[in-house]
């Protein structure tokens, strides 16, 4: 192969590559801007997500909703005349607001109150074990007539073992 070919030839490649790689960097920006305005839209499926995040194979809504953004985004309509439109078509129960700081200090702030009632608890509840106290060995008289009942019955029982 000639050298002028051979060297056109790379070119195409350089050039198909930086295409193809364009076209997957505008794909991603249409699904990201997708994802954040359908993040903010209650899907009407029946489930509990998002447009963005519903799961149901083939939805019924999310699935065209999001087709629908994808195209108003191409046409540069902002995030929040798309809200806008959905909440006039569905009502407002469809708009989902973004989570505030509020929700994110929750889950850490019950932690305090947690870790009172665990120290509280094991306080209250948890007692070290008193060491049991030491009997000196002249203390127990081994002659003792209570005693000698339990050791002649004891001395039944195993010559019965035999």
């Amino acid at each position: 192969m000639p050298a002028p070919a051979l060297a056109r030839q790379i070119n195409f490649r350089y050039l198909a590559l930086g295409v193809l790689t364009l076209a997957v960097l505008l794909a991603q920006s249409t699904s990201e801007d997708v994802r954040r305005v359908g993040s903010r839209l209650q899907c009407k499926c029946g489930c509990p997500h998002t447009v963005a995040s519903c799961d149901m194979f083939e939805c019924e809504f999310s699935k065209p909703a999001k087709l629908h953004i994808a195209q108003l985004k191409e046409q540069g309509v902002s995030d929040q005349a798309i809200v806008d439109e959905y909440v006039k078509k569905y009502g407002q129960d469809i708009y989902r607001a973004e989570p505030n700081s509020f929700g994110w200090i929750i889950p850490y702030a019950s932690l305090i109150p947690g870790a009172f009632l665990i120290w509280w608890f094991l306080k209250r509840y948890y007692k070290k074990p008193q060491p049991l106290p030491e009997i000196p060995a002249g203390a127990v008289d081994l002659d003792d007539p209570e005693l000698a009942k339990y050791k002649d019955q004891i001395e039944k029982d195993l010559a019965r073992l035999d």
